[in-house]
């Protein structure tokens, strides 16, 4: 972790006191948790991402005339 940068977050305490416990149990640091949740998350940001995307060419849809269909295709 050479390139690592310092920041400062700061957390409710129960919540760092969950990540103290965890970071304990597991053998890590807060620090190897944090940096896992992050870029977890930011890569759950790029699949939505990727996925809009992907379906931008596709038609809109009015939900009020999807409900209607459905109620006439008997579905609700």
């Amino acid at each position: 972790m050479s390139d690592a940068r310092r920041a400062t977050v700061y957390f409710e305490p129960d919540i760092h006191r969950a990540l103290k416990l965890k970071a304990a149990a597991t053998d890590r640091s807060i620090s190897d948790m944090v940096n896992f949740a992050v870029r977890q998350s930011l890569a759950e940001d790029a699949e939505d991402l990727a996925a809009f995307h992907e379906r931008a060419a596709e038609p809109d849809l009015d939900f009020e005339d999807f409900v209607r269909a459905l109620k006439r295709r008997g579905k609700i």
